[in-house]
């Protein structure tokens, strides 16, 4: 899936757009997906000079995105409409990303419940972790 179609699922748009590609994914179960992360994003200038590292905060957002990729497959009667974020536990960050590295972002449903879905996320650099945690989400109910 290519980010034409990602934006078919869900609303985000540069420069929030955090997920570039999606590699594989059972609609409603899981994803694999990929943030190429590159030099020219708007935060490489502050975080911090001279030295860019991608900000926990965007690699939390690029598996929220990710979450929201695996719900609106399953849903496309409410692809493009907003997932919000409710809660986040246990996010653990374990490695530096810097411009160059290709983000794996893996996303899994623990469950869902009275309109609440929970995943469990972690991003990867070349194998190695560089995030994990457990993240709530809810969707417009339209």
């Amino acid at each position: 899936m290519n980010r034409e179609q990602i934006q078919k699922l869900i609303p985000h748009r540069d420069p929030m757009l955090m997920v570039d590609e999606v590699v594989e994914i059972e609609p409603g179960k899981r994803a694999l997906a990929r943030k190429y992360v590159r030099d020219d994003e708007f935060w490489c200038v502050g975080h911090f000079p001279g030295e860019p590292i991608l900000p926990g905060v965007l690699m939390s957002e690029a598996l929220a995105q990710t979450a929201g990729i695996v719900f609106a497959s399953a849903h496309t009667d409410r692809a493009g409409g907003n997932v919000y974020l409710v809660g986040m536990d246990k996010m653990r960050f374990r490695q530096m990303v810097r411009p160059g590295d290709v983000l794996e972002l893996e996303v899994e449903v623990i469950e869902e419940r009275h309109h609440m879905w929970t995943f469990s996320g972690t991003a990867r650099v070349g194998g190695k972790r560089a995030a994990t945690g457990t993240f709530m989400a809810t969707v417009d109910r339209e």
